[in-house]
């Protein structure tokens, strides 16, 4: 991917929970340099600025947050990564994970036009395979591989009709996932690995198993970072916060891991909440991340002061 065009896409979408902020999560990762550290890679960068969400009218809802909201959402991010696609490697800068029901469906849609498989790499604390009836929190960021991967209870979204196949999927990061999302995941073909298995084995293992299916399959990777994928003491910019997550050197482990297979080919940057951050750091470590995954290497890496 060394010189691969990079499409910035801001998204700042902030209806997929009750707690406020993401929304200023694109200009955040603007400010935190992520052009000039893509450019300073040799990637060619078009920042496109931000969508906004179809036209839309909001609902009283006894049980989901801003259903209509993100239905808009989902539609004008779904037309926005599908155009993106062919250009380069879209970045979604993020805005709360739901975004993440568009930008899938997108890219899944640009997969089947290519006649190219779609896989997904899920980087996150959480499962996020509820659907609007599943989740107790009524919050809609917790349902996107739920969502892409066609599972029923979607009504008023768009149509998927191109689902990610479940054995084309890797969760990693794994620490808070609760009973209904437990039970429905257990009878999937999901490859999810928690902290446990990654505290026993290392991440590098399920993350190589997974990318030789990606390689082997001649797939399209789409990848999903949520900030809450790494531990709070070096992010904590995220309303999600649970403590044991992925360290920064695994976190850079896994996309300069990402940026030697040569396999990914689109990218979201979810969940950053720039009201909960400390000086930038949280901005500052993804913005350092993503550039790992586009070739940023060990000697290469700024030394932070903060």
């Amino acid at each position: 991917m060394s010189q691969s065009p990079c499409i910035l896409i801001g998204c700042p979408m902030d209806s997929g929970k009750r707690r406020q902020g993401c929304l200023m999560g694109p200009d955040a990762y603007r400010t935190a340099g992520l052009v000039q550290a893509l450019r300073d890679l040799g990637h060619p960068v078009e920042d496109r600025g931000n969508v906004t969400p179809a036209p839309f009218t909001a609902k009283d809802h006894p049980k989901i947050v801003a259903l209509e909201e993100t239905v808009a959402w989902t539609t004008a991010l779904a037309e926005a990564s599908q155009m993106a696609m062919p250009d380069g490697v879209p970045i979604f800068m993020g805005g709360d994970h739901a975004l993440s029901l568009g930008t899938v469906l997108g890219v899944a849609r640009h997969a089947k036009s290519v006649d190219r498989p779609l896989f997904v790499l899920w980087l996150d604390a959480h499962t996020d395979f509820h659907t609007p009836q599943t989740t107790d929190s009524g919050n809609l960021h917790g349902t996107p591989l739920g969502y892409v991967t066609g599972r029923d209870g979607f009504d008023g979204f768009p149509v998927v009709d191109t689902p990610v196949p479940q054995e084309n999927i890797a969760i990693i990061g794994l620490r808070s996932v609760d009973a209904a999302e437990r039970a429905a995941l257990q009878d999937t073909d999901v490859t999810y690995v928690d902290m446990r298995e990654i505290d026993e084995s290392g991440i590098a293992k399920p993350l190589s198993a997974f990318l030789a299916k990606v390689a082997a399959a001649n797939g399209l990777l789409h990848v999903s970072l949520d900030v809450d994928f790494l531990d709070p003491s070096v992010a904590p910019a995220v309303g999600t916060t649970v403590p044991g997550g992925a360290t920064v050197r695994e976190g850079h482990l896994v996309m300069e891991m990402l940026h030697d297979s040569g396999l990914m080919t689109s990218l979201d940057l979810v969940e950053l909440n720039p009201f909960l951050d400390e000086r930038g750091r949280t901005a500052t470590l993804m913005v350092d991340l993503t550039a790992s995954a586009f070739g940023r290497r060990v000697f290469d890496r700024p030394t932070r002061a903060y």
